[in-house]
């Protein structure tokens, strides 16, 4: 399969937003892992961002980065949402409210405990009626989300936005799972058979088991503590804008390989 990147979203410490993280991904600055601050996507009204969790804000504010300067509106692109934890945050609130007498869940955490719960509040902030899908694949959970978002950019050839992200777990989960720090990634992804234009992607499933490609020490801490900044050997590469080969692990002894053009 072969995509262009039309544009990127990054959230992470020490990288809030695409164009601050640029020098940082290609080694021109040296990353200071500072809180991210707390997020209010404008692309939801009020209402419906009071009721939101700061996972379904990370994802939000996220795709809000990657479509700063796009050519499409938002109701024309589909949609896929990569996570492999869900929301952790609300999760705990619901177990301790199930420990209390008469047992108080809020509709509204319920409402927002289910996987998919992001891809709502983007249909509601997009007016979007395209296609969407949500997914996790544990650690492998960036590779499966980008298969499925090339998949339908070239079979349907329509403007596609991959959002990869999790949510640091509250204190009562940590060590329970795979996320340790936040990090959230956007890519905004259409069909191209352009063989040679820069920001273009060939994607290819191969058997066999690939070794992560190597990191700055800080971004592959990162990398430990959070399945979705899989994707930083590719940001990497994008940032630098060259032409590159890479490997990714994927689900079942599976390897994404990935050609980039600079």
């Amino acid at each position: 399969m072969r995509v262009r990147v039309e544009s990127l979203g990054l959230m992470a410490p020490g990288m809030a937003g695409w164009e601050a993280a640029r020098p940082v991904l290609r080694g021109e600055q040296t990353l200071d892992q500072q809180d991210l601050p707390a997020f209010r996507p404008a692309l939801l009204p009020p209402n419906e961002r009071r009721r939101t969790t700061s996972l379904i804000k990370l994802a939000l504010q996220t795709a809000e980065d990657a479509l700063r300067d796009n050519r499409y509106t938002m109701s024309e692109l589909a949609s896929v949402f990569a996570s492999s934890e869900g929301d952790g945050e609300v999760v705990d609130r619901i177990c301790q409210s199930l420990t209390l007498p008469e047992r108080p869940v809020s509709p509204t955490h319920f409402h927002n405990s289910v996987h998919n719960a992001p891809a709502g509040y983007w249909a509601i902030a997009s007016h979007s009626r395209q296609f969407s899908t949500s997914l996790a694949a544990g650690p492998d959970t960036f590779a499966a989300g980008l298969i499925e978002a090339a998949s339908v950019a070239t079979g349907q050839q329509q403007p596609v936005l991959l959002i990869c992200y999790d949510s640091a777990l509250p204190s009562a989960l940590a060590g329970r799972g795979y996320v340790d720090i936040s990090f959230a990634t956007a890519f905004l992804l259409t069909g191209s058979e352009d063989v040679s234009a820069p920001g273009c992607l060939q994607l290819e499933l191969k058997a066999g088991t690939a070794h992560p490609p190597g990191l700055s020490r800080e971004l592959a801490t990162l990398r430990e503590h959070n399945p979705a900044a899989a994707a930083l050997p590719l940001l990497v590469a994008l940032a630098k804008e060259e032409t590159s080969e890479l490997a990714l692990p994927c689900h079942d002894h599976l390897t994404l390989q990935i050609g980039v053009e600079g």
